[in-house]
């Protein structure tokens, strides 16, 4: 969720530094084609043959991000289907897409794939569009799990509670709109170059992360997850993680009132990117909520550490 702070952060680093190393191993690309010749991208994880569930990646990242659930996938019989958001990697752009324009791509993409009823799993910047998607198709979404999820910014009274990262990008949406086009601009040719494992502890203390995210993001596996999603958005398009932001700085165009499907919630107490406070309030304001409220667990290790978990708790609903 931080990648323009690392960006800003550590451009002082000489770019040799950075050289290419073998990507880490996934699932095959494919695309949906749209009516107006635009395209899908996705991802498949898990069980081929198991239960449907829509992955929603967080911000900026991308459909990779859902290797994060393969393991617990497969031992659970469960088929992780992962797009990219328009304009991130794969995914053609849209622009001035909102938050409503987004079930509709669902649609297309489950109806592509011919799944009937599915259930959704969404990570941080990915909650937004699991309600949009819950709201706007309750008859196929069995459930939807939500975990270290963004609220909706726009309708609070402060910014209290929020990463300072957040607030200063709020902040500058609102009265210097194209200096934060330009730093958007800056980051990119940096975050989309591919980190030396050498600088990975780097990287994590330029992030002032919780410790338990920290320690959970020494394992290269997760590592690759978070950090290579991140940089395939980055390397797709500026102007495709630029819109995917705009959407978290709008309103949603609905209440969390009217999501009515079962909503699985999950907060970590040591989240620092959306504090535990703000999740209470949106469990709160959800009329079909069972909120898990974990402990000593933070924006990252959340998805990391519990992800079967979470899973295994959507799956039966």
């Amino acid at each position: 969720m931080s990648a323009l702070y690392f960006g800003l952060q550590i451009a002082g680093l000489q770019c040799k530094a950075l050289k290419k190393r073998p990507m880490f191993l996934m699932s095959e690309e494919s695309l949906i084609r749209l009516e107006n010749g635009g395209v899908i991208a996705f991802e498949e994880y898990g069980d081929e043959n198991g239960l449907p569930v829509i992955f929603c990646h967080g911000w900026p990242s991308s459909r990779t991000m859902a290797r994060l659930t393969d393991k617990a996938a497969r031992e659970l019989g469960v088929r992780i289907i992962s797009p990219d958001r328009p304009g991130i990697s794969g995914s053609s752009l849209h622009p001035n897409r909102k938050l409503l324009d987004w079930p509709p791509f669902v649609q297309r993409l489950v109806d592509g794939l011919d799944i009937g009823e599915f259930r959704v799993l969404a990570v941080s910047g990915g909650a937004p569009y699991a309600y949009a998607t819950a709201r706007a198709m309750p008859n196929r979404v069995r459930a939807i799990a939500i975990v270290s999820g963004a609220i909706p910014i726009v309708d609070l009274p402060g910014r209290e509670g929020l990463l300072p990262l957040y607030r200063w990008m709020l902040a500058l949406y609102r009265t210097r709109p194209q200096l934060l086009r330009k730093l958007f601009y800056v980051a990119r040719p940096i975050l989309s170059l591919q980190l030396p494992v050498q600088l990975r502890p780097l990287l994590l203390k330029l992030l002032m992360l919780r410790p338990c995210d920290e320690d959970s993001l020494r394992d290269s596996a997760a590592f690759e997850a978070v950090f290579e999603s991140q940089r395939r958005a980055w390397r797709g398009s500026t102007e495709g993680v630029m819109a995917d932001a705009q959407i978290y700085a709008q309103a949603w165009g609905f209440r969390l009132e009217e999501v009515r499907v079962p909503v699985r919630l999950w907060h970590g107490t040591q989240d620092r990117a959306f504090s535990v406070h703000l999740a209470e309030e949106v469990a709160r304001q959800l009329l079909n909520c069972q909120a898990h409220f974990v402990d000593g667990a933070g924006h990252y290790s959340l998805p990391i550490r519990h992800m079967r978990e979470i899973l295994e708790d959507l799956i039966s609903v």
